[in-house]
């Protein structure tokens, strides 16, 4: 059976696929499941793909899943790894769909749903072709991408170990773009995502009388401006950073000044040196502020999920077989500052990760919901193109590797 991909194969492959990947999808969708333990939708995918020649290997820490698919040709070949990422957010669905969350406070709003189905669409499309893979395929189903480190657990656990990948890919939809366009950027694509902390303190007392205290608010009203400051005097444009404070809590009433005040905020960098340079001014702005007016400060920092940086040989492998299957590409012409824990991955393993659109027909791209709105809403006929996308970057880079 021949793969070449200026025939139509890949294409007909993901419509054929499609109807089934919808079924997926909406079951996924009413039963939302969040962080690392999505074992129901787990089970959905594993009967999805029952009596396919897959071999399946599960790690201890979470529910994630590897199915391995080894071509019949060429044993000794190259692996590429697929990832498609499972869980939902905790947000109250108001979509009105007939197959909207069945659990209050759930919400598949990110289009984890559709990124779970489509992959199970390219699982079952490239097993029917198997004798003719000249390589090993990897689908890494992943729980906890919303802020639980999914990608990296199954790491830990050794289950990208099993059958070494040579390169990653992942798709992402997105319902602020046109239906069906491929986007994606060689080098850094998203952020990384710290989480700030700081607690100032100084000495409270009545509020009538502040020359006898020392009043933790202008302090932490002076900190929140420096690191604004810091970063647009310190940080280039041209490798940004951002830190925004979103938190404060202080007082108990009107009439009384607090002992302590509590930050909490985000900081997003597109490069590990600017992530350490902020690192350190967030706790160097925040000690010595608050030593200049007699009270302290503790500054600390939650790792979060590093920089997405894709390798060049991967976006344009995407962008190559785009144009094969005759999908409009669009070059995604500034990275996001939002994050994604493919970035684990992609440390690992060179590759890249992509953005599909998925504006519902007829809707305005650039007012729809966004991603994470609880009236997010996608086309789902995209999903076609998606598995046809992971078909096709799977056989071209076995076929051809990243040339």
């Amino acid at each position: 059976m021949s793969l070449d991909l200026s025939t139509s194969e890949w294409t007909a492959a993901g419509e054929a696929e499609l109807d089934d990947a919808v079924s997926l999808r909406r079951a996924i969708h009413a039963e939302p499941e969040i962080g690392l333990d999505c074992r129901e939708t787990t089970a959905k995918i594993k009967a999805a793909l029952a009596g396919l020649p897959l071999e399946y290997h599960e790690g201890g820490s979470t529910s994630g899943l590897i199915a391995i698919l080894r071509g019949q040709k060429g044993e000794n070949g190259r692996t590429v790894l697929l990832r498609g990422d499972m869980d939902a957010l905790a947000m109250q669905e108001e979509t009105g769909l007939a197959f909207a969350s069945t659990i209050p406070g759930r919400m598949h709003a990110c289009g984890h749903d559709s990124h779970t189905a489509m992959l199970v669409g390219a699982a079952r499309a490239l097993s029917a072709r198997r004798d003719a893979l000249p390589g090993t395929v990897v689908f890494m189903f992943q729980p906890g991408e919303e802020g639980h480190h999914g990608a990296r657990f199954m790491i830990d656990d050794g289950l990208l170990d099993i059958a070494a990948a040579d390169a990653a890919f992942a798709l992402h939809i997105t319902p602020n773009a046109p239906a069906g366009v491929v986007i994606t950027r060689s080098g850094p694509i998203m952020a990384s995502a710290d989480t700030v902390h700081v607690v100032v303190r100084g000495a409270g007392g009545h509020a009538a009388m502040p020359h006898d205290c020392i009043d933790p608010v202008p302090v932490a009203c002076e900190i929140v401006t420096a690191f604004q400051t810091f970063v647009a005097r310190n940080i280039a444009v041209t490798d940004p950073a951002v830190l925004s404070i979103t938190k404060i809590e202080a007082g108990s009433a009107h009439n009384i000044i607090p002992g302590e005040v509590r930050m909490l905020g985000t900081l997003r960098t597109l490069s590990e040196a600017t992530r350490t340079t902020m690192r350190a001014a967030i706790d160097r702005i925040a000690t010595h502020i608050a030593a200049a007016h007699g009270a302290t400060a503790e500054a600390w920092i939650d790792e979060g999920y590093p920089v997405v940086v894709n390798d060049p040989r991967g976006a344009a492998l995407i962008e190559q077989v785009a144009a094969e299957l005759d999908r409009p590409f669009a070059p995604m012409p500034q990275p996001m500052m939002g994050a994604e824990d493919f970035s684990y991955v992609l440390r690992k393993i060179p590759g890249a990760f992509a953005f599909i659109g998925a504006a519902p027909q007829g809707s305005d791209p650039a007012t729809n919901p966004p991603l994470h709105n609880t009236r997010m809403t996608i086309e789902e006929s995209v999903m076609a193109q998606g598995i046809a996308i992971h078909c096709a970057v799977a056989t071209r880079y076995l076929e051809r590797g990243f040339n």
